[in-house]
C-alpha cells in the first residue's frame, strides 16, 4: 500500500507524559519521521486539559491531531483525562493512544471503557520503544483518516 504524502504543515501531537526519559525517547523516535511533526508536552492531566481548552498560558495552542497519553501521572491521571476529553464535544474526536507501562487488565479495560482509541504497553527495550512509537506514527498518519482540524 503506498503511503500518503507528508502534509505541508507539521502534524501536532500532544504528549501527556510526566517521565522526562520517555518524553525524550518519543521525541527522538518522531524526529526521524517522514511526517513533519511538532510534539507539545503536558507533564500531567491538568496541564493537558488546559492545553486542549486553550487556557492560559496555552491560549495559542494548536489542536493536536493525536494525543499520546500516559495513565499514571501526578495531579490528574490518564483515566480522568480520558473521561474529560471523551465527554467534551469539542475534543472527543481527537484520537487518543494510551501508552503506559501498565499491563494490568483493569487498566486496559478502564482505558477502553473511557473510549481510548488504542492501548499500548511501553516496551522496556530501547529499540522496541522506538519501533513502537514509529508504528504509532505510521498507523495514525499513514494508514487512517483523521478528522479535519477545527
Amino acid at each position: 500500500m503506498p503511503g500518503r504524502r507528508p502534509p505541508a504543515r507539521p502534524v501536532d501531537i500532544l504528549l501527556v507524559e510526566d517521565n522526562l526519559g520517555d518524553v525524550r525517547l518519543i521525541r527522538e523516535a518522531l524526529t526521524d519521521s517522514r511526517f513533519p511533526n511538532e510534539v507539545h508536552v503536558a507533564r500531567d492531566g491538568v496541564e493537558s486539559l488546559a492545553y486542549l481548552r486553550r487556557e492560559a498560558p496555552h491560549d495559542r495552542a494548536s489542536r493536536p491531531a493525536l494525543i499520546v497519553l500516559d495513565l499514571n501521572m501526578p495531579r490528574m491521571d490518564g483515566r480522568e483525562v480520558l473521561s474529560e476529553i471523551k465527554s467534551d464535544p469539542k475534543l472527543r474526536q481527537i484520537p487518543i493512544v494510551v501508552m503506559t507501562s501498565s499491563a494490568a487488565a483493569e487498566d486496559i479495560i478502564a482505558a477502553y471503557d473511557r473510549h481510548a482509541n488504542c492501548y499500548i504497553r511501553k516496551p522496556v527495550n530501547f529499540e522496541q520503544f522506538l519501533a513502537a512509537v514509529q508504528k504509532i506514527e505510521d498507523f495514525w498518519f499513514n494508514v487512517v483518516e483523521l478528522p479535519p482540524a477545527r
